[in-house]
């Protein structure tokens, strides 16, 4: 195995493919060539850090004020310590199962800083896919200036853009503060940040809450933050209609009730060019369901992949499957970092390495700290269950394919549709470019609400279950078969 960055000679079959360079996967590579493994770590974004380090257009590294930093600088010391050999810029768009090994088959980037790798081998694999933004339609959510959080944010991040200079951010969680902070920083104005949920619901698991207690004092910078941009913070309160027609030109918002439905004629609406939407994420389950990954439904209503006290994936007959970050249930960077690095000795000790096993049961508890912080968490600022409520007839729920609510309505009422998947036969949502990753989650809710049910684990499979990871040309798959 060559050093870091090294693909001008064949490869042979590593020890461990890691997937994804975020907090996990790089905690992951590293641990695992630290303990004497061979490592191959693979990301398609063009350098280290994922969506939460994420570099500034010039520097080489998190931007200032970014949380754990100096974790990110000694993991990336770390890959280059350890002599990790890297793929950046390559996307795994396929993960066929052999005997007693994995291959991995991988489109290079145009701009990749490597030459490009199409395929690689290894014993072990620890996926670290990461997350994306969960969106819920809202009335006039498609016009120009709408914009996932995460996406305002990337923008911020990636190339110090506004997105908009009047904006509004709006859903739950407290990621919903480092966005507005952050635009308020480059000089946007901040109209309202609009949160769905009560700050009480923190009082639902105050033990889980207190698990994390940086959580806390991070959340007292960010409310420190807000003051001092003097940005107005609304608690159960939701944009439920974004109105312009060439793109946004106001909002209107509204106080819930309880149930998470707007209060009877009670309405504000202000102007804004940019409305920032955040409820949560969704973990990307496309390598794990890929290789038979088992799944359940986290606290938050989302589809996660299962594992074992040592990030073992659940995968009949399969050894040597690993998740670690968000797949397993979306939860932060500090425990994605403890996930990754658990996962890199498992691997480490599974191929017959000798491990610290002390380590291995602090790591587990850290783990398990973490993982009673993010139940907290979700359990604080769950989807509000009335928000079908907010949809007119004519609100678009897949984008791609241009289906609407009254789609969705007459697929079910009229044509019998019980379940997510028939309705995405009958009506088409996630048939399009996305494939349901923008309306997936959705669309499994709308099914629910329609049959007056709660969404299942079931509901949400066959939305997230991809044959291919990512578009590729007909060369590329025809490629397989002349390979085999």
């Amino acid at each position: 195995m060559r050093g870091n960055g090294d693909t001008t000679a064949d490869v042979p079959v590593a020890d461990v493919a890691v997937v994804g360079a975020g907090p996990a996967g790089l905690a992951a590579a590293v641990e695992a060539a630290a303990a004497g493994l061979t490592v191959v770590l693979v990301d398609a974004g063009e350098r280290p850090g994922g969506q939460y380090w994420r570099h500034g257009p010039h520097d080489d590294g998190p931007g200032p004020g970014q949380h754990g930093r100096r974790t990110f600088a000694a993991l990336r010391a770390g890959l280059a310590r350890t002599g990790t050999r890297t793929l950046f810029g390559h996307q795994v768009w396929l993960i066929e199962r052999g005997a007693d090994r994995f291959t991995l088959h991988l489109r290079p980037s145009h701009d990749a800083r490597e030459p490009g790798a199409r395929a690689l081998t290894a014993r072990s694999l620890i996926l670290c896919p990461g997350a994306y933004d969960r969106q819920l339609p809202v009335p006039g959510w498609d016009l120009p200036g709408v914009m996932a959080a995460g996406g305002v944010q990337a923008l911020l991040k990636g190339s110090g853009t506004l997105a908009g200079r009047r904006a509004v951010v709006a859903g739950t969680g407290p990621f919903l503060l480092p966005v507005a902070t952050g635009l308020a920083a480059a000089g946007a104005e901040i109209v309202m940040v609009c949160e769905a949920n009560p700050l009480r619901g923190w009082l639902h698991d105050p033990g889980g809450a207190l698990r994390e207690p940086a959580k806390a004092v991070e959340g007292a910078q960010y409310a420190a933050l807000l003051a001092r941009h003097r940005i107005p913070y609304r608690t159960r309160t939701a944009v439920t209609e974004i109105r312009g027609e060439d793109r946004v030109r106001s909002v209107r918002i509204a106080p819930l009730d309880r149930h998470g439905r707007p209060r009877d004629g009670v309405r504000i609406e202000v102007e804004a060019d940019l409305v920032a939407l955040g409820w949560g994420f969704t973990p990307s389950l496309e390598l794990p369901l890929m290789v038979g990954a088992a799944t359940r439904l986290d606290v938050d209503g989302s589809l996660v992949a299962v594992v074992d006290a040592r990030q073992r994936a659940d995968v009949p007959g399969v050894p040597g499957v690993y998740l670690a970050g968000e797949a397993t249930g979306v939860g932060g960077a500090a425990l994605a970092v403890r996930e990754g690095r658990l996962s890199g000795l498992a691997a480490a000790a599974d191929l017959g390495r000798a491990v610290d096993e002390g380590r291995l049961r602090r790591l587990q508890r850290g783990v398990h700290r973490g993982r009673r912080f993010a139940a907290a968490l979700h359990a604080a600022c769950p989807i509000p269950p009335g928000w079908t409520d907010w949809l007119d007839r004519s609100t678009v729920i897949c984008r791609c394919e241009e289906v609407t609510y009254h789609d969705l309505c007459h697929a079910a009422r009229e044509l019998g549709a019980e379940d997510p998947r028939t309705l995405k036969l009958l009506a088409r949502p996630g048939m399009g470019m996305c494939q349901g990753r923008v309306c997936g989650f959705a669309t499994a809710q709308v099914a629910a609400a329609l049959t007056g049910r709660s969404p299942k684990a079931s509901d949400l499979l066959p939305l997230a279950r991809r044959p291919l990871a990512a578009p590729v040309a007909l060369g590329d798959i025809a490629a397989l078969g002349e390979e085999s």
